[in-house]
């Protein structure tokens, strides 16, 4: 291959066919190929850096990004299937990603440490305490008056974490007796303690 001016340019890695930038990935993924990965940075970088600037990174940040998608490139040339993608279209999609995640990075907010879920609760007075213990104990109180099926409803829902649908499979029953069974049991818990108050 000449250039116009009869230069051989078949030495010059910046002029190679995307077929030699394929086989050059091939030879970086199956013998870790220094020379290969040489002409793959050669042709590939001023193009990948030129790419990341015009999306919007600084010429030190498109540097940055460069560096880790032709570290990314090294790393995985054996996960490349020309069969599914051009190598180069394979480099610009790990570039992008790149990009994407140094993006995500940057703009991930910091914890606000007055964010109410970092707040400890404060210590439970003995008050507290016994008001927690009493409800306890009448609603176990208020439970113990449900037949033996709205019991078993409510303690696979509720303490057993199991769905709706989980219970109906596994009681063999309609997924809207289950239903109707914990919303009766309600009820009856309901009504207990408004009596016992």
């Amino acid at each position: 291959m000449t250039s116009s001016d009869g230069r051989d340019l078949s030495s010059d890695p910046s002029h190679r066919s995307p077929d030699q930038l394929d086989l050059d990935l091939a030879l970086v993924g199956g013998a870790s190929d220094r020379d290969a990965f040489r002409r793959i940075f050669t042709v590939m970088a001023p193009k990948l850096k030129a790419f990341l600037i015009n999306t919007g990174q600084s010429p030190q940040e498109a540097e940055e990004i460069l560096q880790e998608t032709m570290l990314k490139v090294w790393r995985k040339a054996a996960l490349f299937d020309r069969s599914k993608s051009a190598g180069s279209t394979w480099i610009y999609s790990i570039a992008k990603n790149a990009r994407i995640d140094r993006i995500r990075k940057e703009t991930k907010p910091a914890p606000d440490p007055d964010d109410p879920s970092f707040v400890q609760d404060a210590p439970e007075t003995g008050e507290q305490s016994l008001n927690r213990r009493q409800d306890q104990k009448r609603i176990q109180l208020a439970m113990s008056v449900l037949p033996s099926e709205q019991m078993k409803i409510i303690n696979m829902s509720f303490f057993e974490d199991k769905s709706h649908a989980e219970i109906s499979e596994e009681l063999d029953l309609p997924l809207g007796t289950v239903k109707s069974r914990i919303r009766l049991a309600f009820g009856k818990i309901r009504a207990e303690l408004e009596r016992n108050q």
